[in-house]
């Protein structure tokens, strides 16, 4: 049996869901070929939580797995260091944000005429209903 020290890790998970979304588009070996591995199997491996994804490859997974570079970044950050080492790491640089999130960033921005209004129990409901919470 292959040890599997990754394949409950979030970036595992991740990476197979955008495999299988993106599958009737790509299949796995082009996917590897965009990010520079010259087996299909790295892939395999990273996805399947045998592996980790090198950091200095994340921007080319990103790329070919059509996702968010900073989103990826995170994720592959807990992997690589672990969650306390990637905490801090976040605590210096500040939280990666995604591409997705700056959206609702500058839609806040807008809809509050950039009043940098304080996030109240009112507002904080409403975000929690959109998202079923």
């Amino acid at each position: 049996m292959t040890k599997k020290p990754h394949a409950d890790k979030p970036l595992a998970l991740y990476i197979e869901r955008r495999i299988l979304e993106l599958k009737p588009k790509r299949s796995q070996g082009q996917i590897a070929n965009e990010v520079g591995f010259p087996n299909p199997n790295m892939v395999t491996m990273i996805k399947n939580g045998t592996s980790k994804l090198a950091l200095d490859r994340v921007p080319s997974m990103a790329r070919a797995l059509k996702c968010d570079p900073a989103y990826l970044m995170r994720l592959s950050l807990e992997q690589a260091v672990g969650d306390t080492a990637a905490q801090a790491i976040v605590e210096i640089y500040g939280t990666p944000i995604t591409v997705n999130e700056l959206g609702w960033l500058e839609e806040i921005r807008d809809a509050s005429h950039n009043t940098d209004p304080r996030l109240t129990k009112r507002p904080r409901a409403a975000l929690r209903t959109i998202f079923g919470k």
